[in-house]
């Protein structure tokens, strides 16, 4: 009876011990952490004590924090799996991706991420800056991206969507920005606003994929094969007061897709507007346009009013 006894005893000793462990572990996520180019990931990445990586630091952050730049530093690579904000808009937060991907989110339905302020480089040799295949909203703001082989941005979704892309510049890449996604419900919005994409290997803003529909404002695409492209049928584009120059194409689109343009510069490329049958793309007739080597024109216009 005795020996029943301490063995009840223990085995609650031992609950106790576990729960504790981890009400321990869950308190020691901080809502704002630090990372510094001088930090240590042994350190709990608070402002005195911060983390060296981003992956050092989101362990120690809870979800829908924030993990902040406290000086000029490379912070390494990083896979998201939860609501997080990286901001290093008050220095420098570079993002060295050699080799591989820069930043993924692989994140839940419902998780926001905000990633404002870094430089993130491939080196030449990098896969993609950003790959987003999940989560409910991706924001890139005052982003660089650079030197990666493959996307600046891939957006391959499964779900309904939301990503923001403004102020930004996407340089030395295959593709800039290319969405697609596989939603049968909802659909994948891309919005780009005050973005430069310039000097990519094949097309700067690209939608694939039925229920993609994409905005772009305010925004520049120079020296690509194409500039907007809608390639899969059912996307759509709604171009308003951009620029594009010195492109293959300037505007292409695919049959059953749809690219509406208004008070934009269309200047030196190849062609103008490359249509394939089935495909439109529409003017609200107040763009500026240098003729093309095929003089070709809109498929239709946009009623202003």
């Amino acid at each position: 009876m005795l020996n029943k006894s301490m063995f009840v005893v223990t085995r609650l000793l031992f609950v106790f011990v576990l729960s504790f462990v981890g009400i321990a572990s869950a308190s020691a996520q901080a809502t704002r952490t630090w990372v510094s180019g001088v930090g240590d990931d042994v350190n709990p990445c608070s402002r005195t004590a911060p983390c060296k990586t981003f992956a050092g630091a989101i362990s120690k952050t809870s979800a829908g924090g924030e993990i902040d730049c406290l000086d000029p530093g490379g912070f390494g690579t990083l896979t998201i799996i939860k609501a997080i904000t990286l901001d290093c808009s008050a220095t420098l937060g570079s993002v060295l991706a050699s080799g591989t991907n820069g930043i993924v989110v692989n994140a839940g339905v419902n998780d926001v991420i905000i990633l404002r302020g870094l430089s993130i480089s491939g080196a030449g040799t990098g896969l993609n800056g950003i790959r987003f295949l999940a989560g409910a909203q991706l924001t890139v703001e005052h982003c660089i991206i650079d030197g990666f082989t493959n996307f600046g941005i891939d957006i391959n979704m499964t779900s309904a969507s939301d990503v923001y892309v403004t102020n930004s510049y996407i340089t030395k890449v295959s593709k800039g920005i290319v969405a697609t996604t596989t939603v049968s419900g909802g659909a994948l919005i891309v919005v780009m606003n005050n973005t430069e994409i310039v000097n990519v290997g094949i097309n700067a803003f690209e939608l694939t994929g039925g229920a993609v529909i994409g905005t772009v404002t305010d925004s520049r695409f120079t020296s690509a094969t194409g500039g907007v492209v809608a390639s899969g049928s059912g996307s759509q584009i709604n171009v308003d007061t951009s620029t594009l120059v010195n492109n293959n194409n300037a505007f292409a689109v695919a049959a059953g897709s749809t690219i509406r343009v208004s008070n934009s510069d269309i200047y030196n490329n190849g062609t103008n507007f490359n249509i394939t049958a089935g495909g439109a793309v529409l003017s609200a007739g107040n763009n500026r346009t240098t003729p093309d080597s095929g003089s070709t024109s809109p498929s239709g216009s946009i009623p202003l009013k």
